[in-house]
């Protein structure tokens, strides 16, 4: 299906009762095709839009996610077993039916005004892409950092799209006070698979551009290698942090590939549809770095996994970190700035 990362629409798991169509009428000739589907964007009538994140490996406390479910449709996305709890599926609905959140400013904005509020950063994009394609149009993360701007609260934000370039004056301005930090993630740099793996993304050529463009104009931004998919496209881990290096990244990081819930089959069919002669590769390889399993959830290990396979892609990204230069670590955000405006008082992009 073009444009969509599985044309596959798998059970949600919290559903008893399925409603499936007739094998015995495929074959009936009067039956017209069904036409390709159409994305569809649902109002989201969340009270919050803060979400609160105690995981020992995970870097940051508070997220933001203005879209639920994404139009991108990469087909290893972690997030795509969260859109059962809304009643969809893990497959083609996670692609077609975004959940749109256009009072995330205004609440956003109410819990930053709280006394109650800590100053600290924000994670953009901790599930689902905040820069994908309907953002252009909706412009609710433009205007979530705008309200983060304006308070001067740090944000890191993680994307695959260079549309974040539309935003470059709110990030230079939080910049400015040591309160963003932006990752390009990058899982390849092989054209054809990145439009099978992330139909819907901008190219990895685009994205490289991206990171570059962000840092020059004083943005630290760096690559998140990710997801590395053992017998498919780790052998281009060195090959994007080689290229993150030249693009200036300030920081580059990798994840293993994840598949929690019901993404073992949905994943299992896309490599049987695109890449059969590597499928049996592909998931030996993440049994022998999960444990026998084709998913971890052990804290620390979830990312990275372990075993002869994990060690050799942790060695390979460390030794092309080194040769290209890149800090082990990140800049660090400050909130030594944070503010919280007067009543009444104009804001910087009124």
């Amino acid at each position: 299906m073009r444009g969509r990362g599985t044309p596959h629409n798998p059970p949600n798991r919290f559903t008893r009762v399925q409603s499936r169509p007739d094998p015995a009428l495929d074959d009936l000739q009067y039956l017209e095709p069904e036409p390709l589907p159409e994305t569809e964007f649902i109002p989201d009538h969340s009270k919050s839009v803060l979400s609160h994140n105690d995981s020992p490996d995970i870097g940051f406390d508070e997220s933001l996610n203005p879209y639920r479910g994404c139009e991108h449709g990469c087909i290893y996305c972690y997030a795509r077993p969260m859109h059962e709890y809304l009643g969809f599926s893990a497959g083609l609905d996670f692609e077609r039916k975004i959940l749109v959140k256009e009072n995330a400013p205004e609440l956003l904005r109410r819990e930053l005004l709280k006394d109650s509020w800590t100053p600290q950063p924000i994670a953009l994009s901790g599930a689902t892409d905040c820069y994908q394609p309907i953002e252009r149009k909706l412009r609710i993360t433009r205007r979530c950092l705008q309200v983060l701007a304006e308070f001067r609260n740090p944000v890191t934000l993680t994307t695959k799209n260079r549309l974040v370039l539309r935003d470059m004056d709110i990030l230079k301005e939080l910049a400015r006070f040591e309160a963003v930090r932006v990752q390009l993630s990058i899982s390849t740099l092989d054209a054809e698979l990145a439009r099978v793996l992330e139909p819907r993304t901008s190219p990895p050529a685009e994205r490289l551009r991206t990171v570059a463009a962000l840092n020059e104009a004083g943005v630290p931004t760096g690559v998140l290698v990710a997801p590395v998919i053992p017998g498919l496209s780790d052998e281009w881990v060195a090959r994007v942090v080689d290229a993150a290096g030249g693009a200036g990244a300030r920081f580059v990081e990798y994840l293993l590939l994840r598949l929690p819930h019901g993404l073992p089959e949905l994943f299992s069919q896309w490599l049987e549809e695109h890449f059969p002669e590597r499928k049996n590769k592909v998931l030996r390889r993440l049994e022998a770095m999960r444990g026998g399993c084709l998913n971890e959830n052990r804290y620390f290990l979830r990312f990275g996994g372990e075993g002869v396979f994990a060690d050799q892609i942790a060695q390979v990204f460390e030794l092309a970190r080194k040769r290209a230069g890149i800090p082990e670590r990140g800049p660090r955000l400050s909130t030594e700035h944070f503010r919280r405006p007067l009543p009444g008082q104009l804001t910087l992009w009124a």
